[in-house]
């Protein structure tokens, strides 16, 4: 909106602003000395902001009434605080401006996921009110939602009174969340148990018509429950029964009722079990019995994460796991760094260790070797504001030059200058190794993509590079280039793709296989760290650009935004999933330190254009079942360097990008995926029945790879079990080097229109014991990548799907892609291949090219339809 256009909407006489001010306080009631004031000073988020300079959440806890929070003119909004640890509420006071709520609910929560309404109205009076309530929780929120004016909503303070509770009190975490569910029957599969404990209160489960009904919710470990939280959907129980159980079998039971009320029953009860269940005995209706969820606490749930640690951009304390050298530090100390860090992390391929390794600006001599879960990275704002004179390098020695497995490290921001003499710098990767914002020097050198006249590697990615000679992928079988500008390219195996790429060769498919796409649509680089000539740590953030070619930052100045790292929470390996959140709440970005994290409690990412930055391959393991990360439907999220391994409790979904049925338009600044990697198995027994689901529109996934385990410890058709790799429900998404392997059911869903994907690699399961064990109904097996019959426009470029039936080479994969029949709908450049001949891919897209079998291995096709 322009000035002119603002000034007459908000300005109000001084006289009127401050007489607004004090007239509320003259007849304020006096809060209960009984009860303390526990929200002053917390972190506060908000649905929205008036302005950048009127409006914060933060504004509305501080304790001084000449500020305030107020929202964007409109319905509905909200305001939320977050209390540190589980609380006993007993009054709420709001002192509101003149634009205040004619209808409101005040509610409280355990998670900041489900929430509880303890007070409602739809005669708000406005001035202040202070409002006696009963109820538990960790967060308070006001949600309006009827303006009494034509603005938005405003508080000058919002204020919430109790007790904070201590171990021995009832907690408002819900142990029940994305844990084990069952029930004696369920209307229909998508009406299952699971989807009462799932935290959405747009799902729920529904029972057969009849009674008696039941379900139950395995905690994972006998807790004492303290209260349980039904969420009744229009077909509720007059009369149940809440048991507890400490083996599933024999019940006790702990609150019983034959008049119950539907609606949100908030029961306090007392025992202990490992399993809660809900039995139905009489329904109130025809129908079923139906929670949206159920929620069960537990004594002692819920502790105080702290404050959140400030950050100093001068001196940060990065842990353990990142070394930071500058050109002073001697030559042989970094040398022996990183060799010491080669030889531990060669072979450690599923071990919990991660690092990290920075480069101030300045010239150095090094031979970097890397292993698995280590980055190297350059601290300059241009990747030749730090020059190696040396190597940056992925050998495959340890597998006798194997490199099909020669995943999990990364080379960043870094310019190379070759020893006297030499000639050649190897990379020799697989999945998840990007090569990104990297300058190897030396028009007359090359890199290698493989290991250099043996053995085979199997899949790549370089993004923002410049590369001054020639790359040379030998038997590396598919890489994906994205924006960057080379000497010369010279071979081809399966699928090669190059998209806004200067020097690549010219389009020919099949043979060669190259798939070369002029501009890449839209598209944002990954957000990095740097050190300014002052010594202050900052991440800059890369602008969104469109139908660009080439890097952002060779011959010209890098566009974007640049954020000081005092804006940031620095997650350590012992950090906690509540001080995380705490810092997201407090309107904190996130730098994730090399290591493996293990989170108890869903991380979520709720405010528009927050970074999550994560170093050395930094992992976030989720423990009992939960989903690891959640992302609002906001605009300009990123997400970058993160990976997620599963645990061995199944997880529903590893990350979720917005809520089921998100729909807002960040077209103009879309949320963003940046090398990031999810694992199945491998480390241990692990499981999560899908892997990344994105509901939110105009997503942008850049570099990503989705793997079940084939190798490693914890795996087997019943071991590690995982559906589906990736779901795509939302509109507009695009996926850029997208690697999705060995789910069971299909690899990839694609549900929303608009969706694009230029590459794709894909491994169909290794393991299905025989072909009765991998049947969609009545088609062997799944689609390594399904577009939903409803889809009206789709495209994807230069896609690969490889079969190799090692538990039984007599399974069929019917098909590698399956998409409607609509123009539309276009597919071009694919490949199938049987490895070895082990195992049979029938067709390539529907019922069009194949079989890819023992006789003939390799099936291209250049179009469908």
């Amino acid at each position: 909106m322009t000035a002119e256009y603002l000034a007459p909407q908000r300005m109000r006489p001084a006289f009127l602003v401050v007489l607004l001010t004090l007239v509320p306080l003259l007849f304020a009631a006096p809060a209960r000395a009984a009860d303390p004031l526990i929200s002053q000073g917390r972190p506060a988020t908000a649905s929205s902001a008036e302005s950048a300079a009127m409006g914060a959440a933060a504004a509305a806890v501080d304790g001084n009434t000449g500020t305030r929070w107020s929202s964007a003119f409109s319905d509905p909004q909200w305001i939320q605080v977050d209390l540190g640890a589980t609380a006993t509420i007993t009054q709420v006071t709001l002192q509101w401006e003149a634009a205040y709520a004619q209808s409101f609910q005040l509610q409280v929560s355990a998670d900041a996921s489900a929430w509880t309404t303890v007070y409602s109205t739809t005669t708000g009076t406005g001035g202040t009110q202070t409002l006696a309530v009963t109820g538990s929780g960790r967060y308070v929120r006001l949600t309006g939602t009827v303006r009494a004016t034509a603005y938005g909503y405003s508080l000058f303070e919002f204020q919430v009174f109790g007790t904070v509770g201590g171990g021995t009190t009832c907690g408002t975490t819900n142990a029940a969340l994305n844990r084990t569910a069952t029930a004696s029957s369920a209307e229909n599969a998508a009406t299952g148990a699971s989807a009462a404990v799932d935290g959405n209160a747009g799902t729920r489960w529904s029972s057969a018509f009849s009674d008696p009904q039941w379900i139950q919710v395995d905690l994972g470990s006998s807790q004492t429950v303290c209260r349980v939280i039904l969420q009744w959907e229009a077909a509720y129980a007059t009369a149940f029964q809440v048991q507890l159980s400490g083996n599933g079998t024999t019940w006790t039971t702990v609150h019983s009722t034959t008049t119950g009320t539907g609606g949100t029953q908030t029961l306090t009860v007392t025992g202990t079990g490992r399993y809660v269940r809900v039995n139905g005995t009489a329904r109130a209706t025809a129908y079923g019995y139906s929670l949206w969820e159920f929620g069960v606490n537990t004594t002692g749930g819920g502790t105080d994460p702290g404050p959140v640690e400030p950050t100093d951009p001068f001196n940060p304390n990065f842990g353990p796991n990142v070394n930071v050298f500058d050109p002073s530090t001697s030559t042989a100390t970094i040398q022996n760094r990183l060799n010491t860090l080669f030889t531990q992390q060669e072979t450690n391929q599923f071990g919990p260790q991660r690092y990290a390794v920075l480069f101030k600006p300045g010239t150095y001599t090094a031979d970097v070797n890397l292993g698995f879960f280590t980055q190297v990275a350059g601290l300059g704002m241009s990747p030749d504001d730090v020059n190696l004179n040396g190597h940056v390098r992925a050998e495959a020695f340890w597998m006798g030059g194997n490199a099909t497995q020669n995943f999990w490290r990364s080379a960043e921001n870094l310019s190379v200058t070759l020893p006297a003499g030499v000639q050649v710098e190897r990379w020799a990767v697989s999945q998840a190794a990007p090569y990104r914002r990297m300058h190897l020097r030396g028009g007359g050198n090359q890199i290698q993509l493989w290991n250099g006249g043996d053995g085979w590697s199997s899949g790549g990615f370089m993004a923002d590079t410049k590369i001054d000679g020639q790359v040379v992928s030998g038997s590396q079988q598919q890489w994906y280039s994205r924006n960057s500008e080379f000497g010369s390219w010279a071979g081809s195996v399966w699928n090669m793709v190059f998209q806004g790429v200067a020097g690549a060769p010219p389009n020919h498919f099949p043979n060669p296989s190259h798939t070369v796409i002029a501009t890449t649509p839209t598209v944002r680089e990954k957000p990095f760290l740097y050190v300014t000539g002052s010594g202050e740590y900052r991440v800059f953030v890369p602008a969104l650009r469109a139908n660009s070619t080439g890097t952002t930052w060779f011959g010209k100045t890098p566009a974007g935004s640049s954020i000081s790292l005092s804006d940031f929470f620095v997650v350590r390996p012992g950090a906690t999933a509540a001080q995380i959140n705490t810092a997201l709440a407090a309107g904190k970005n996130l730098l994730v330190t090399p290591g493996t994290h293990r989170i108890n409690e869903t991380i979520r990412v709720t405010r528009p254009d927050t970074v999550v930055l994560g170093l050395g391959l930094a992992t976030f393991l989720p423990e009992n079942g939960i989903v690891a990360m959640t992302v609002a439907d906001v605009a300009g999220v990123k997400v970058a360097g993160i990976m997620f391994d599963a645990g061995p409790v199944n997880s529903p979904v590893l990350m979720e990008v917005g809520p089921a049925g998100s729909s807002a338009n960040n077209a103009a600044n879309p949320i963003s995926l940046h090398d990031v990697f999810f694992r199945i198995g491998g480390a241990g027994v692990a499981k999560a029945t899908n892997t990344l689901t994105v509901n939110s529109d105009y997503v942008i996934g850049d570099h990503m790879w989705l793997w079940r385990a084939d190798h490693g410890d914890g795996v087997g058709w019943t071991v590690n079990t995982a559906d589906t790799g990736l779901t795509v429900n939302g509109d507009n998404v695009t996926m850029y080097g997208l690697f999705v392997e060995h789910y069971q059911k299909y690899q990839t869903v694609w549900n929303g229109n608009g969706g694009r994907t230029y590459f794709y690699q894909n491994e169909m399961p290794y393991d299905p014991p025989n072909q009765g064990a991998w049947m969609n109904g009545s088609t062997r097996g799944y689609a390594a990548y399904k577009v939903a019959d409803s889809v009206t426009t789709h495209e994807a470029y230069g896609l690969g799907s490889y079969c190799v039936f090692f538990g039984d080479p007599s399974v069929v994969g019917e098909r590698a892609f399956e998409v409607p029949n609509r123009a539309g709908v276009r597919f071009t450049n694919m490949v199938i291949v049987s490895l070895g001949g082990v195992g049979t891919i029938n067709r390539v897209i529907n019922n069009v090219g194949g079989p890819a079998n023992s006789t003939t291995q390799i099936v291209y096709l250049t179009g469908y339809p």
